[in-house]
């Protein structure tokens, strides 16, 4: 089974310092630096992002990545969508035996309970957006600096 990588983590990070950065623009090395990552990662994770048409990248000096669209209409799951290439779930790499009854019949039935999972994660990411999640960790900061 592939499961899922940290791509979408990396993704949704990513966008969140776009959206806290309110408009600027942040280099690879930058979001890399807050990720504790590598800026080559960030960047592949970000030319993804540009092409789901989620941030926009500018050359050159001054250049740096941007949101293409505002935080409120950026899902997580639009995030996951364009870095998560893959399905989640997978049936056994090889048919299991036609000869054993639990062989014949579980495929089918895996799929039905894997697809209803995969649903029900992309309602979920779907209802959350970058907007509200970084209103999230403005609370979270603010409550630690309270402390």
């Amino acid at each position: 089974m592939a499961g899922l990588s940290s791509r979408s983590a990396v993704a949704i990070h990513a966008l969140a310092m776009l959206a806290h950065r309110r408009g600027g623009s942040l280099t690879s090395a930058e979001i890399a630096d807050s990720l504790e990552s590598n800026p080559v990662l960030v960047r592949r994770i970000l030319g993804r992002l540009r092409d789901a048409h989620l941030v926009r990248s500018t050359e050159g000096r001054g250049g740096g990545w941007t949101l293409a669209r505002t935080p409120r209409d950026i899902t997580l799951y639009d995030a996951y969508a364009a870095v998560e290439g893959e399905q989640i779930f997978s049936r056994h790499p090889h048919p299991p035996s036609g000869a054993c009854v639990v062989g014949r019949n579980i495929g089918d039935l895996l799929d039905a309970e894997f697809q209803n999972a995969e649903r029900a994660l992309e309602e979920r990411l779907g209802r959350t957006t970058i907007a509200a999640l970084l209103q999230q960790i403005l609370t979270c900061e603010n409550e630690a600096q309270d402390r």
